[in-house]
């Protein structure tokens, strides 16, 4: 079973010493978030950078907010990442929880899940290098992959599951331990419900920090700030406590995540960081190589 990180994003010039030392040890995948409203880096602009500086791990946005973005350009951009990375590029997609993002981008909110399908429709013609449209040819540069890169959707949703199950590889879902087992059995039995071969590939993220308690303080407000917002929808009351009281800030709890994930078939966990701190790469990789990774 794979392990990345999620970056933090309160510190956008300290990613590439975050990616720099993540190449180098036992990771993955880097994953970053996506928000327009919000003091982040933009995730395509930001990885490409980071793909750059790297040789080996892959790079995910976790998940880009795709309606807000026009299909024809994101087809371009993805593609592009994905070929000058070697293939290392990961289209994590989603709608997102926020009015003020759709707000910004001047895209309406209401019918966002079918302009999505609409997009992967749009998306995956051009990654299979057929013409745009009558009388407007093919938008290149080809992916490294063949059909495109991977595209995982992230979504709670039975709409989303089946989004995922047509259009997708698989399922990145932010995760409590209590609720994994039941979203990776959906978004198999929408899987085979598609009629798609094999199986879909499960991806689960969790809030973590690791350090000392100064550090874990100052993340629990970072996360509390980012989901405490009031412009969210369709959040339930108290959303933003539980996510800091579900936070992971330990090796034990981080090796017992780990194991669990893997028990109930996870091929990669991801750990989204929300302290700056660049030690947190070594502390997870300590923590990692302590412990060892389960597999499959």
């Amino acid at each position: 079973m794979n392990v990345g990180l999620g970056l933090p994003i309160s510190e956008p010039e300290c990613l590439l010493e975050w990616a720099r030392r993540a190449d180098d040890g036992p990771f993955s995948t880097l994953g970053l978030l996506d928000r327009l409203v919000y003091d982040n880096p933009e995730p395509l602009v930001a990885l490409g950078v980071l793909a750059g500086a790297t040789s080996r791990i892959r790079v995910q946005t976790e998940v880009l907010l795709a309606p807000l973005r026009e299909p024809a350009l994101l087809a371009k951009q993805a593609a592009t990442l994905d070929r000058m990375s070697g293939g290392r590029f990961t289209l994590g997609i989603g709608l997102g929880a926020r009015r003020d993002d759709y707000e910004a981008a001047g895209v309406d909110v209401r019918g966002r899940g079918v302009r999505l399908d609409e997009m992967m429709e749009v998306m995956r013609r051009a990654w299979s290098g057929e013409p745009y449209g009558k009388g407007i040819g093919p938008i290149g540069p080809a992916p490294a992959r063949a059909g495109g890169p991977e595209v995982l959707f992230g979504s709670f949703s039975q709409a989303g599951l089946r989004r995922a199950a047509r259009f997708g590889d698989g399922l990145l879902c932010a995760a409590h331990l209590a609720d994994a087992a039941r979203q990776f059995q959906d978004a198999e039995q929408a899987w085979q419900a598609e009629g798609r071969p094999g199986r879909p590939r499960l991806v689960a993220q969790f809030n973590a920090v690791l350090g000392p308690d100064h550090l874990i303080e100052q993340a629990r407000d970072s996360l509390h700030a980012y989901y405490g917002g009031p412009d969210y929808m369709n959040l339930p009351a108290g959303f933003a406590e539980g996510a800091v009281a579900s936070m992971l800030t330990t090796p034990a709890q981080i090796h017992d995540t780990l194991a669990q994930m893997s028990d109930i078939g996870a091929d990669e966990v991801m750990f989204y960081c929300w302290s700056a701190d660049v030690a947190q790469v070594d502390r997870f990789a300590g923590t990692l190589g302590e412990h060892g990774t389960p597999t499959r």
